[in-house]
């Protein structure tokens, strides 16, 4: 009976050991984000005018712009079906070992491809996540990273950027739970705030990378069938600025004006300066203060502040 519990031991071990030999590598925060245009002129004249970010050459297949957000940038492509109202490509967070982040997703029965591929901006590889949002994890080149520093590429822009740091996207979920499971439980992501329209009610929920500050902000409880206005305000960008009325004063520098008396910056419901403008297509393009200026509503926040830098 001994030798029997010894041989049981054993191979309870060695398979406890297996299972905790893939671990998950670092993931540290939001590396671009891809979206669909209707109108390159007018969406160069929001970036690389109002919002004053460099303008860069294409890195993916079929990309029509990029548009750099300091060390991040957010990219174009032509929208492949005008009637469709999801303009939002795909959301692609770095991590520091492509390669070993594929291997614990597969460990984990995420449907991953058999290698990372190889592109001009290093080692990636996409994934779906539980509602088929498209998912790419980078480990940029250190080439791709003197050019976002502006070492390696002549990069048209403005003097003064009214943001230099991407520090959250968020798209419509419908499902909680599974995408928890993904994001929380698989890849370790953590809440960083929750609230709603009304106390008691969670409408977003702000799940922070587990290595970073940056966040992936669940957009809940949307009609089933939203318009390409509605959809746009959900599958968005936010960009970090220190102070909102030098942001606005900037983008006004800019030749921005106002379309109307409710176009102005306010306080969201966690408690942080924010202020909207809009691509050609609806996709909303969020300015938002680093850190709150009153208490939020709904929760407290649970997870470090982003910064600039």
């Amino acid at each position: 009976m001994k030798r029997i519990a010894c041989w049981t031991f054993i191979l309870t071990t060695a398979g406890f050991a297996q299972q905790t030999a893939v671990q998950r590598p670092k993931i540290t925060g939001i590396d671009h984000v891809d979206f669909y245009t209707s109108n390159e002129e007018a969406n160069n004249h929001l970036y690389a005018e109002v919002l004053g970010l460099p303008s860069a050459l294409p890195l993916e297949t079929g990309q029509l712009q990029r548009f750099v957000i300091g060390k991040q940038w957010v990219g174009y492509s032509a929208a492949p079906d005008a009637k469709a109202t999801n303009r939002m490509d795909h959301v692609a967070f770095s991590t520091e070992d492509c390669d070993a982040l594929r291997v614990y997703l597969a460990a984990h029965g995420v449907k991953v491809r058999e290698s990372a591929g190889r592109s001009k901006e290093g080692r990636s590889f996409r994934v779906n996540d539980p509602e088929g949002n498209v998912i790419e994890f980078v480990q940029p080149s250190g080439a791709i990273r003197a050019k976002l520093s502006g070492q390696g590429e002549a990069l048209r822009a403005r003097p003064d950027p009214v943001s230099r740091r991407l520090i959250h996207t968020g798209f419509i979920v419908r499902d909680r739970a599974a995408e928890d499971h993904f994001y929380k439980d698989i890849l370790g992501f953590r809440l960083y705030w929750h609230g709603g329209m009304k106390d008691g009610q969670t409408d977003w929920a702000a799940m922070q990378v587990p290595d970073g500050t940056d966040w992936l902000e669940y957009m809940l409880n949307i009609d089933a069938n939203p318009d390409l206005q509605t959809t746009g305000v959900m599958n968005h960008i936010s960009l970090g600025v220190r102070d909102m009325k030098e942001a606005v004063a900037k983008m006004e520098a800019h030749g921005w004006k106002p379309h109307d008396k409710d176009d102005h910056s306010e306080i969201g419901k966690d408690g942080k300066w924010q202020f909207d403008v809009f691509d050609p297509d609806f996709t909303r393009v969020e300015l938002m203060e680093f850190t709150p200026t009153q208490k939020p509503c709904c929760s407290d926040f649970q997870g470090p502040h982003p910064s600039e830098k």
